[in-house]
């Protein structure tokens, strides 16, 4: 019997935590040469911290095999293992197994096209309109058909 039973306050905690470095890192962005001619860089900040936390990081706030893995089958895109460690080298340039915020950030802000970055960015505008109009589809006649 585990002696800590509370395990969603201390999963709460450790969101909160991962929340409270990510705004860190996003000041150091915000305060960073570099970036200063992006437009709504605290708008895009604040996006890409939401977005990251979706990612079911393991307990050091960072991506690793699995938390890509779920992430890409939840966006309907499922890939290989190799697909996915492939991905994890092009944002981490292979320094390491797991995708850490600041190479988030870097590939999202970035002007190489990752194949993480294209997935995110099409699930994204998909999510955001929608082409199909609302309600039934319109009557239609046999004389309408191709």
């Amino acid at each position: 019997m585990p002696s800590n039973v509370q395990g969603g306050k201390a999963f709460g905690l450790l969101k909160e935590q991962q929340r409270v470095k990510l705004d860190e890192i996003n000041k150091e962005y915000l305060e960073d040469q570099k970036y200063r001619d992006e437009e709504d860089l605290a708008d895009k900040l604040e996006g890409l911290k939401n977005k990251y936390a979706e990612f079911d990081l393991n307990d050091q706030g960072e991506i690793d095999m699995m938390g890509l893995k779920r992430t890409m089958e939840k966006l309907g895109v499922p890939k290989t293992h190799l697909e996915l460690k492939k991905m994890i080298v092009e944002v981490t340039g292979g320094s390491s197994n797991t995708i850490n915020y600041r190479d988030f950030v870097k590939m999202m802000l970035g002007k190489r096209s990752a194949v993480l970055k294209l997935v995110l960015i099409f699930e994204d505008k998909a999510n955001g309109t929608s082409c199909k109009p609302d309600g039934p589809p319109p009557k239609r006649d046999i004389s309408s058909l191709p």
